[in-house]
This record gives C-alpha cells, structure tokens and sequence, in this order.
C-alpha cells in the first residue's frame, strides 16, 4: 500500500483531500506545518520583540487534529518557522522596500511546501504527497484547475518541475461547491471553515499597521502623475501598489483614482484618474528569476500578471537565459514589478516569472522604479 502525507492546514480543502485519499486505498498521515510565530515581531529585520498578537496558526492545528481523529489518520506536526522567514517573509520585506509588491505565496510553496515538507515527508516514509491546492497534474504536465475561481496553479508556478515528481492534487478536478459538500457529507468539523484570505502571515489584521512593525514608515508626497501637482500625502511606499484604489490617502470629492507608479528615490506615489487612465497601461515587462516547467519554451502563448487577472495573449522574446521580454499589444493594466507574470498554453501552466520593468512604446514607464 502506497503512503501519501498530506500538507494539512486546518482548512476544508486539505481535510477533502485526506478523506479521498483515504477513500482511494492510500495509507494517509497528515503533517501540519508551523510556519509563522506570531508572539514575534519586530521592528527592523532580524530584531525580534514581543508581540501580543494570538497566532491562528494553533487553531489551525487544533482543527487539522480534529479532522485526523475523525478519519482515524495521525497527524505529524514541524516548525518551518526559521525557514520561512529567511527564505519567504525577508524576502517580502526586501522586495517592499524596493518599492515591489512581492508574492510571498509563490516564495511559501517554492521553499516550503514543495522543498522542505518533500524532505520531511521522505523522512516519514512517504512515497507521495498531497496538497489541498486547486490544480491538476497529467502526464508531468501542471493543468489549472476545473474550478476557474479556485485555481490556483498561478500560485504553484515558481517550483522547479522535479519537484511535482510524486505529487497528488485530490481536489484539482473538483469544485469548491462540491469539496464542500463532501466535508458537510462526512461530517467534518471543518465543513464550514471560512477560507483562509490575503496573506497568511497578516491574515485579518490592518496590513499598514502589520508592516509598520517591521519597516518604519517614510510619508511622502502623493503626486497627480498627468499634471504633476502634489495633491496629498501618503504613509510609505511600502503601504501601496499599483492599481491601488481603496485607502490611498486623497481626501476630497475626487473621480475615481488609481495608484499607477512609485518613485522610491524621492520617495512619491503617483495616481492617475479614471478607470482607463494612459497611465495605468503597459503593453511589455520583463521578467526574471524564470522557472519553465516544460521543455517547451514557446514563442507564443497568454499570460496572467496576478492572480487573479485574466489572460492576455503575448509574444516572448528570450533575451538571457535568466530575462525574457513579455509583449502584449493588446495592453494590460496595472502591471507590477514584483508580481509573478505565469504563461499559460491553453490549461497548460508552463512556466513564469517575476515581473521587473514596465514598458510601453518600446520606453522604459518613468514613474514606475
């Protein structure tokens, strides 16, 4: 009998994938990962101080307990926490201090999820193991998954592709609707969990006053990017990305405004009006750090700037073998450094990588650096 351990993380998804697993004849265990202590903050990185804030993280476990008792599976638990934070949370804040709007999902499963746990799971014997991620893998081949609102192989397109070697996605052919269902039919606790949003080491706490523990706040001029007239203040560079509408920081009966461009030198955001603003369109990036999951580096195929963006078609033009030059004549808006760009033929996720300079017209966008 094959043995499967399975990432569980107190959620609905990984607990369905333990049960089907199970149901499939596997020999299941569970292994909950500690990745995040939230008794720790700090005020520069590498400074930790005290924090008062209770970690959802035990809640978490004590649901994935929950749900491993009822199916009768054991349930492992390890602590990634010093791993996590060099590779994945320093990360977030470097790429923040550039002025980047960082991904730390892409970095959790690259270093984490489909690295460290793989090695812990060989060490406990497993000849597979399983997420509770909403994608698909056939024939070596990462697939998006049947649920287009759940899918999430955006988020899995930065692991190098050995590493999907014995790896099972139970729920990539289902629905979130009927993943529900069948927790609510075997009764499990976590049937109607609410699901986990936004990052998960701020989860609902204020993401400005998260941020503020750990990198100290430098206000600034917020600037009209057409008229070139200051016309407000913000907190930190930091606290915005691009395509920002909500809680920019312009009072006043104002149009529509969108955060279109960061000039970290002088420190000033700029904004555009209007939802289709000249100024919040780009029609090529370059990327890096690229990650092909397939043998097939194609010429053409369509891209996704974040996750849940929709997909452009694209031409690529490879210029290193680290720097490839993403062209969408069609346009896009509010493309943004430090963001994943994922390539996609058809279902096929292909490869991706990280977004580093916005063009348009063949120039260099000035008010994004």
């Amino acid at each position: 009998m094959a043995k499967v351990i399975v990432g569980v993380s107190g959620g609905v998804d990984s607990a369905v994938c333990l049960y089907l697993l199970q149901k499939e004849g596997y020999e299941v265990e569970g292994l909950f990962m500690r990745n995040w202590d939230a008794s720790l903050n700090n005020d520069t990185l590498g400074n930790p101080t005290l924090n008062n804030d209770i970690c959802p993280q035990e809640q978490d476990y004590n649901d994935a307990l929950a749900v491993c008792n009822h199916l009768g599976i054991k349930l492992h638990r390890i602590d990634f926490i010093k791993e996590y934070w060099d590779d994945v949370f320093a990360y977030f804040l470097e790429e923040l201090k550039k002025g980047r709007t960082p991904n730390p999902d892409l970095m959790c499963n690259k270093y984490i999820k489909f690295d460290l746990f793989i090695k812990e799971a060989k060490r406990l014997g497993a000849d597979y193991i399983a997420t509770g991620h909403y994608a698909r893998l056939k024939e070596g081949k990462l697939l998006r998954g049947v649920d287009n609102n759940k899918d999430q192989s955006y988020f899995l397109a930065q692991v190098p592709k050995d590493n999907f070697k014995n790896v099972l996605f139970p729920i990539g052919d289902l629905t979130k609707e009927e993943v529900r269902k069948i927790a609510l039919e075997q009764k499990l606790e976590v049937a109607k969990k609410k699901d986990s949003t936004g990052i998960c080491f701020i989860g609902e706490r204020n993401y400005q006053k998260f941020v503020s523990n750990y990198l100290k706040p430098n206000p600034g001029d917020i600037v009209d990017v057409e008229k070139k007239q200051v016309i407000g203040h913000h907190t930190g560079l930091m606290n915005y990305t691009i395509g920002q509408r909500r809680n920019v920081g312009i009072s006043g009966n104002l149009d529509r405004h969108y955060v279109c461009g960061k000039n970290v030198k002088d420190n000033v955001l700029y904004v555009a009006f209007g939802t289709d603003n000249k100024y919040l369109m780009s029609d090529e990036c370059t990327i890096s750090h690229i990650n092909f999951l397939t043998s097939t580096h194609p010429t053409f195929c369509t891209a996704k700037f974040r996750y849940r963006g929709e997909d452009h078609p694209v031409s690529l033009e490879y210029v290193s073998d680290d720097e490839i030059r993403v062209k969408y004549s069609g346009g896009a808006k509010a493309v943004t450094p430090g963001q994943a760009c994922v390539l996609y033929l058809g279902e096929e996720c292909i490869g991706s990588g990280i977004i580093e300079a916005i063009y348009k017209d063949g120039e260099k966008i000035w008010y994004i650096n």
